[in-house]
């Protein structure tokens, strides 16, 4: 059996995109979020987070990018983000929803849906089950990943 797919290693992989959420730089006009690209055999094959290295980079953005293009072990990966992955987006021309499309990743677990505080409908889910990918939500750990957005929530 593999290590994702399992309850308790999504939870174990999804703290830890929770805890790099933490990483990232407060910004007045974007959230805090933290994603983990995990392989079939459960070896975490990148990490990123929120403005990682550039002031308008998302997490899942910036995890994808440090993997080469076309690698074949995503397609059977599992992306762990904090938050909803992003369906419609101002500073790039492509949300995340569809740079995880594009990448062939088939399994996405989220522990929080984003907010209509910054764009009104995400949709990033809806886009990505539309499109065939297994999103998983722990709602137990939603909390958790709101904390690194305290500055932007209260």
């Amino acid at each position: 059996m593999t290590a994702t797919g399992r309850p308790s290693a999504d939870r174990s992989f999804l703290l830890r995109a929770i805890e790099l959420s933490r990483r990232c730089p407060p910004a007045e006009h974007a959230f805090s979020v933290g994603a983990v690209v995990v392989g079939a055999d459960g070896a975490v094959l990148s990490e990123g987070y929120s403005r990682e290295d550039d002031p308008t980079v998302h997490a899942e953005e910036s995890a994808l990018a440090k993997l080469p293009a076309g690698d074949p072990r995503l397609r059977t990966a599992t992306v762990y983000s904090s938050l909803e992955p992003c369906g419609r987006r101002a500073s790039r021309p492509r949300p995340c929803a569809d740079l995880i499309l594009a990448a062939g990743v088939p399994r996405v677990v989220i522990a929080w849906r984003e907010p209509d505080l910054f764009v009104t409908g995400c949709e990033g889910v809806d886009r990505l089950r539309a499109a065939g990918v297994e999103v998983v939500e722990l709602p137990e750990l939603a909390e958790q990943a709101r904390a690194a957005n305290r500055h932007l929530l209260d």
